[in-house]
Parts: structure tokens; sequence; C-alpha cells
């Protein structure tokens, strides 16, 4: 029997391990997503969310269960991203909250606090699904009770949780057949089980690279070199290859090539995985680094870095933004602003003329962060705020924000589309109180119908349509609408497929890859099949998405 406890030290290097396994497999994690669309994030989200936690633990000098916790809490939930990267953060906020005080965590305690962040991720969430990251949570949470009970030792249990965990996720088809349809597991599920399982290497002292791609110093404790003027770099490129050996190396031949390294560099990082080996080194002789390397076999993905110029180019940047930022006068103060996520220049002129007083740039493609959440909130000079987050993936990190705002009243609107988010702001009244526009606000949002136009990634059989890569998909409000060859085609199907008698108006917002001329083409087709409709078209300049398009 190993070690039965784990003490803070140990914590960070499992936390970092399983953040550098997660970012390792986030582009795999992306491809799980249901629908093929090209801006799959669940990966991205959750990688972006546990890294800006990651950044928090590598800058402590001082690791103790309460100073990690605290790091782990506050990167999270500020760095949270995207619906699986909010949940993820409830599930570490949770889990911390339990461990905090403690000076070394035993078997019980981790069960505690996995149950602990079960429930946290569950409150988080107004309508939790089964099927998802919150399952596979729970059954990894639940195993671990089970196996504390039975005074299993801590590899016991961390290995059999994980095990019933991933037992779990191979599952989550046969609870969402949307999933089951698409032939994928759930992403989130997949995501938090890269992590425990990155965790679990690092308690098993396995040899992982801590080194997390932030701009913060190695988990060993070395500066950041961000930090440190250029001139202070003592070893100036940062030297990155693996060497293809083509056989497991012996451990004197990976000790010496450490120990050449050693003579050349630093932040040395060595790791022999099977027949090939991972080398990481800080040096002012990358060309003796490499010669040394081919002694052992061929090399790929060698990747060389000036860190001197890289330190030099972030001045400027930072010096950049610090000038704006003085320049920026303040906002007037006001008893209501309005914070909307934009998806492309066109679309967000029209919010602007409609009285948004903050953009953040993000829906789709990139879905903006708690904390930039956060920072819209301390620009916009009001009392009551709100916010539209037009994406259904970016309300949970809304109300997180809401959550961590005391000296404003922040009002989330839950809108999940671009349009949803104009017909919102459409429906506020400067002489309504704040309860009665959140109100108005809300309800106009059921009016909406909202179709995007994109294209496939990746096959797949979804909502009973075979869809190819490369095919033109219509997405509505609750699935694939149409699927097809040519953009404005399949926009027309979206739209025919939406509408009905009630139906008055049809708005077209085309994206940065479609001209105005054939964005009007498309307006006239509709103008004739729909004559009792208005239909209106504007540039929104949105990448990805060909057309959004609107009928109410």
């Amino acid at each position: 029997m190993g070690r039965n406890t784990i003490d803070a030290q140990l914590c960070a290097k499992m936390f970092l391990a399983g953040a550098g396994n997660l970012e390792a497999n986030k582009e795999w994690i992306n491809e799980l997503n249901v629908f093929p669309v090209p801006d799959g994030d669940t990966g991205t989200n959750m990688t972006l969310t546990i890294m800006a936690a990651a950044k928090e633990v590598t800058s402590l000098e001082d690791v103790t269960l309460e100073t990690l916790s605290k790091a782990i809490s506050s990167g999270s939930l500020r760095g949270a991203r995207g619906n699986s990267g909010v949940i993820l953060s409830q599930l570490l906020r949770g889990f911390t909250k339990t461990i905090k005080y403690a000076s070394e965590i035993d078997t019980l305690l981790i069960a505690e606090a996995c149950q602990k962040a079960v429930a946290t991720a569950y409150k988080a969430v107004m309508k939790p699904k089964e099927g998802t990251i919150l399952t596979v949570a729970k059954g990894y949470a639940d195993r671990a009770a089970e196996l504390a009970q039975e005074d299993a030792d801590m590899e016991t249990l961390l290995g059999g949780a994980l095990e019933y965990a991933q037992e779990v996720l191979e599952k989550t088809p046969e609870m969402l057949p949307v999933l089951k349809e698409a032939g994928v597991v759930d992403s989130g599920g997949q995501g938090l089980i890269q992590v425990l399982k990155g965790a679990f290497d690092a308690y098993l002292g396995k040899e992982v690279d801590y080194q997390i791609e932030t701009e913060s110093r190695s988990y060993a404790g070395a500066a950041p070199k961000d930090a440190q003027p250029a001139a202070d770099i003592k070893f100036g490129y940062c030297t990155e290859f693996i060497i293809n050996a083509g056989k497991p190396m012996p451990r004197e031949e990976e000790l010496a090539l450490k120990a050449y390294l050693e003579g050349i560099g630093d932040s040395i990082v060595v790791v022999a995985d099977e027949d090939i080996v991972k080398v990481h080194v800080h040096t002012n002789e990358p060309g003796a680094a490499i010669t040394k390397a081919l002694t052992y076999g061929e090399l790929s993905r060698i990747k060389i870095d000036n860190m001197r110029e890289e330190h030099q180019e972030k001045l400027i940047k930072d010096a950049s933004k610090q000038a704006q930022a003085l320049k920026k006068p303040e906002m007037p103060h006001k008893e209501a602003g309005f914070i909307s996520v934009s998806i492309g220049a066109g679309i967000g002129e029209i919010f602007k003329g409609l009285g948004v007083d903050y953009l953040i740039e993000g829906g789709q493609t990139m879905n903006p962060s708690t904390e930039d959440m956060l920072n819209a909130i301390e620009q916009v000079n009001a009392d009551t705020i709100y916010i539209l987050p037009n994406n259904k993936n970016i309300i949970l990190a809304a109300n997180q924000a809401q959550a961590l705002t005391k000296d404003k009243q922040i009002i989330v609107i839950p809108t999940k589309t671009v349009p949803q988010g104009i017909a919102a702001m459409i429906s506020y009244a400067q002489d309504k109180s704040p309860v009665e526009n959140e109100q108005a606000m809300t309800e106009g949002l059921q009016l909406i119908k909202t179709g995007q136009i994109t294209y496939a990634v990746r096959d797949t059989h979804i909502d009973e349509k075979e869809i190819h890569q490369g095919d033109i998909m219509g997405l509505g409000d609750h699935g694939i609408l149409a699927v097809g060859k040519d953009s404005a085609q399949v926009a027309a199907e979206t739209v025919g497929a939406m509408i009905d008698e009630d139906s008055e108006l049809i708005s077209v917002y085309y994206g940065e890859d479609i001209t105005q001329e054939t964005a009007q083409e498309l307006g006239n087709l509709l103008e004739e099949q729909y004559p009792d409709c208005e239909v209106e078209v504007y540039p929104g300049g949105q990448p990805i998405y060909y057309y959004v398009v609107s009928v109410e």
C-alpha cells in the first residue's frame, strides 16, 4: 500500500496534471459535439476555464490546501466559459470548499469533497440534465463514497472511482438519445474524465509535464519569464521537440540526456513514453540540444521561440493597452445600462443603435468568460445593468457574474440567440421598473424563432437527417431544420420550417463571407415566397455562420 493521504504539494501537482491532460485532449473533445458545426467548443471552454485556475495555482509561493483551494476556486470561477466550463468551475468550487481547511486529504475527506462538488454543480444548473458532465461527476462521487466506506486505500479509491466514471460516460448515449443518434459520448463528461485521468497519473507518480502554457511560472516555482526584464532572461530560447527513438529509452539514457541539458540550460522536462521522448529546455544553444537529441533518434515537432523577443512584444502590447485605458473617459452615470454579446461588426452596430453600452465580442466561436462579464460590468456606470448573453452556452457565465457582483443590480435576460437579444432590447421601456422590464424583455423571447446557417465539419446522422462533411445546415432553436449544398437555398428552407400563419417579420443577418448582393437576392426570394411578411436584410458580419435568420 502506498501513501494514503494527499498533501498540498501533491494536490497541486494532481490539479496541474489534470489541467494539462485536458488541454492536450481539447480538440478531440471539441469533435464530440453533437451537431457537426465548426464551433464545437466544449474542450476549448473547459480548457480555458481550468487554465485560468492553473495560472493562479502556478503563481502561488506558499502552497497550502487553503491557498491552493482559493486559487483553484477563484481562478476557475472568473475564467469559466460556456456551460461546460461553468459546471467545471462549480465542481472545483464545491471540492475546494471542503478541503481548504484541512492539513491533508484522506479518503473520507476526498469522498466528502466529491459529494460537495456534485451538489454545488447541480445547484448551479437550473434544469440539470442526465447524460452530461453532471452525471459523470455524480458517478465518480458516488463510487468514491462507496470505496471510502469500505476503507479502501487512496489508490484504490481514486482508481476505482475513475474506472466507474468512465463506465458512466460510456452509458451517456443511452441517457440522451441525441448522443446516441450522433454516435458520441457527452463531450463535457469526456473532458472531466481527462482531468481526473491526469490527476490520477500524477498521484501514481507518473512523469507528467506540469508546465502549464500560461503567462505564469511553472509549478516548480521558477519566476515567470514575463516578470523578468528581457536582459535578465538567462536562457533565451524555449526549445521543444519529440525524439522518435523507435524503442523505449533506457532510464540511464534518459538521465544522461537530462544531465547534458542541465549543462546548457534550465526549465528542463524530459518525459519518456514507450518509443518517444518529449523534451523541453530553455537554452542559449538550441542547436546543441537538437544535435545531442539526434544521437537518440529522429526528431519531430521542433519548436524554438525567442523568449526575449516575446517579452519585448508583450511589454509593448501591455503599454498600449494601458495607454488606451487611460485615454478612455469614464462612462456617464445612468440608471440602466446594457451589456450584449455580439458575433460580428454589423450586429454590434445594431446593438449600439438600440442603446447597448458595452459589447463583448464572442458568441458562437469564442464564449466569453465570467471574467469578461465582470470587466464589462465594471465599465458600465449604471445602477441596474441588463446582460444579453445571446447564446445558450453563455447564460451560465452571465449568471455567475451576476452572483459575484455586489455593488450593482445585474439582470440576466436569458437570450439564446442574437435575434432574441435584439428583440429584448426593443422591448425595454425607460419608464418601467427593472422588474417590469425584466418580465417584458423575457416574455418577448418566446415570439422569436431563430435559424443559423453553417457547414458540417464531419459526417453524422441526426434529427433523422443524413449529413456529410461540407454540407450546409440550417440549425433551428431545437434541431436541424434543413440540409443542402447551397447556403441561400438552405436559408430559405430553414425560414420555411419556422414560419407559420402568425408570422409577420423575417430578418436576415448575413455573415462576413456573403456579399450584400447575394444576401439581397435571398431577401427578394423570401419576399416572393411570403408576401404577407415584411423582410429585412442586415449586414451581420459574423464568422462561421453564413446567415442568421429570424421569424417573428
